[in-house]
């Protein structure tokens, strides 16, 4: 008896001092996606015809990005102060910085050994210029742009996926191409998007620096802002040419990247059941 109340009376002081045994940790509660009216997740099941009812994974974090949504207030995907400045240039100033870049690459062409005056090489710089602004388009779209009036009230409400989405990106820490594919599924919350217009959503993403991680995240981020659908889940296939064809040289290599949001982090059956139909599982 002595013992025990020993040991009560160590806990109290434990708790006064603000100490506490690993037993007492309670399981961090996470917030969750969920619809626009409905108050939890339970709501969210009772809604659905599918077999979603499941405990949530305690041990899986929600993700702080999801606080973050990857648009601006005006429609902008990457809303900085000199994307803005390339979408609100006028003709002659676009001109301008087409020629700035061209002479920056000349400068580095003459700087790695090279004769920039020899016949390969004379337009060089300028098609360098014209090709660099195309493969970073994606800092001059704006999501209302790219959905338009492609969001659409439908009651449908199983998964819905796009897959084999073709991605070119750069890579941001060598200025070199990653490539590869994109697999996007969402389930609806009585409003869906035109299928076109999710791969619109990757290549907008895809079209500027990036690293294949928050490309990922960024789409899967931003159709849940679209939508607000029960659930979003990406999942990219790349092949970086930064590890292909330098560094360890790993040719053969691919690198895979998922974002789980809704009830695909949530419910691992809705997971295994979109990884399953990827032929993944």
């Amino acid at each position: 008896m002595s013992e025990l109340q020993s040991s009560k009376s160590n806990n109290r002081k434990d708790e006064i001092n603000g100490n506490h045994s690993p037993k007492s940790v309670l399981p961090i509660k996470r917030s969750k996606l969920v619809p626009s009216g409905s108050s939890t997740t339970n709501h969210i099941s009772a809604a659905l015809p599918r077999d979603l009812i499941e405990t949530p994974l305690q041990t899986r974090a929600a993700s702080p990005l999801i606080l973050n949504p990857p648009i601006d207030s005006d429609g902008l995907s990457w809303p900085s102060q000199g994307a803005r400045q390339r979408i609100e240039q006028s003709p002659e100033e676009a001109k301008a910085r087409e020629e700035r870049i061209a002479d920056a690459v000349k400068v580095i062409l003459e700087e790695l050994g090279e004769d920039t005056t020899r016949e390969g090489l004379l337009e060089t710089p300028e098609r360098y210029a014209r090709a660099m602004l195309y493969f970073t388009k994606g800092y001059e779209d704006n999501i209302r742009d790219v959905i338009k009036r492609a969001v659409f009230e439908e009651d449908h409400d199983e998964m819905v996926i796009v897959r084999d989405i073709e991605i070119y990106s750069l890579c941001e820490h060598h200025l070199v191409p990653f490539f590869g594919k994109a697999h996007i599924a969402y389930i609806p919350n009585k409003r869906v998007l035109g299928l076109s217009k999710l791969a619109r959503l990757a290549e907008m993403y895809s079209r500027r620096f990036q690293v294949q991680e928050r490309l990922t995240k960024q789409i899967a981020m931003a159709l849940s802002e679209i939508l607000k659908p029960r659930g979003v889940a990406v999942v990219i296939e790349a092949t970086h040419m930064c590890m292909v064809s330098r560094g360890v040289q790993k040719t053969g290599s691919s690198t895979t990247t998922s974002c789980m949001l809704g009830c695909f982090r949530d419910h691992q059956k809705t997971r295994e059941e979109f990884l399953t139909l990827l032929g993944r599982k």
